[in-house]
């Protein structure tokens, strides 16, 4: 398991910063689909489920980074 910096544009980044931005954007998809569903109406506080999803979607990236060594050239 090694994480090292990513160049984003002239800038070294930490790799989790660009983990946690994939697990946004990957969350919001499925805020919208769980949206148009109508599935968040039968959560109890939809802002801790959608933060709850969050967090399962950040662990799993950096699980499955670690594992099969992932990487931004």
């Amino acid at each position: 398991m090694k994480f090292t910096e990513i160049n984003v544009f002239g800038v070294y980044v930490a790799p989790i910063t660009v983990m946690m931005v994939a697990a946004w954007l990957v969350t919001v998809g499925l805020r919208w689909i769980a949206d148009r569903w109508g599935l968040l109406r039968h959560v109890w506080h939809p802002a801790l489920f959608v933060a709850a999803v969050y967090m399962i979607v950040l662990s799993s990236i950096v699980l499955a980074s670690a594992r099969w060594g992932f990487h931004v050239p």
